[in-house]
């Protein structure tokens, strides 16, 4: 029973057709349950739609960084009114992107600031994308009171290692690149840390020392599909049974089972995402 708690089935390249298809290879494969993760208000609109027509579908709903420039106010209340449908467990995926700048920094600073807000207003999960942003990510999420006390109160303590119990902000650090000691603060924080196929790629030092030092029971997997194939299918299309491969590996450098490993991230999912089934 895998959990990928980051995929794309709302990707714009994707068809009608293929999204039956890869929903499809799901139901065939050891994946139990998928968030699909809105980018902007379409994919948005079509991650509900997936959800409420899947059942092992959950959805997010937000505006990424690169799409910044073409938020407005009447969007920001869309989003509002999609994130309290039933299926919808999280706000995101929302951040920085310095990376790529497609939107000016200014606007992604703002947007990612409102929905953190929004984020706290509904008292919802939030999907954080970072990307060559470490500091002004983490300044923000603390100045807009992402790990604020009073959002920790909202969630009940999360399980730590050896029977222990701390703070749970539900913030889920996406597609972690950054290095263990941020991740190690985030942790404090009460973050969660999300890794997906680039554990598997042999030269990722970085990505290694995380999933070493970061205690399991803080830990997601995922695949970004249709991006970060794992390997040994890197460069092609990633799709979410290929999750198998990232729980794999961490399972290698946790120096545990496979079985284990799944279970573990899968149940911490379920757990970020309130789902009880």
């Amino acid at each position: 029973m895998l959990f990928d708690s980051h995929t794309h089935l709302n990707n714009e390249d994707y068809k009608e057709e293929d999204v039956r298809r890869i929903a499809g290879e799901i139901e065939k494969s050891k994946v139990s349950y998928v968030v699909d993760v809105g980018f902007d208000l379409e994919s948005s609109y079509n991650a509900l739609r997936h959800a409420e027509t899947y059942p092992w579908c959950y959805a997010a709903v937000g505006c990424h960084p690169h799409e910044a420039s073409r938020m407005d106010e009447d969007q920001l209340i869309m989003f509002r009114s999609l994130a309290k449908k039933d299926k919808v467990r999280a706000i995101g995926e929302i951040g920085l992107d310095y990376y790529r700048n497609l939107s000016p920094r200014e606007d992604q600073q703002y947007w990612f600031r409102r929905q953190i807000k929004l984020a706290n207003e509904l008292k919802m999960p939030i999907i954080i994308h970072d990307r060559d942003a470490n500091q002004d990510v983490l300044d923000i999420l603390k100045e807009e009171g992402a790990f604020s006390e009073e959002r920790c109160s909202w969630f009940p303590k999360r399980r730590g290692p050896e029977g222990t119990f701390v703070k749970d902000a539900r913030v889920l650090m996406h597609c972690y690149s950054g290095s263990r000691e941020l991740a190690q603060q985030y942790v404090k924080l009460g973050a969660t840390i999300s890794l997906a196929g680039p554990i598997t790629y042999k030269n990722n030092r970085k990505g290694l020392e995380v999933a070493e030092s970061i205690p399991l029971e803080f830990l997601l997997v995922e695949t970004d599909a249709p991006y970060l194939t794992p390997e040994p299918f890197r460069g092609r299309r990633n799709s979410s049974p290929l999750v198998e491969y990232t729980v794999a590996r961490l399972a290698e450098i946790k120096g545990i089972s496979f079985e284990e490993a799944g279970k573990i991230t899968c149940e911490n999912a379920k757990v970020f995402f309130d789902i009880k089934l």
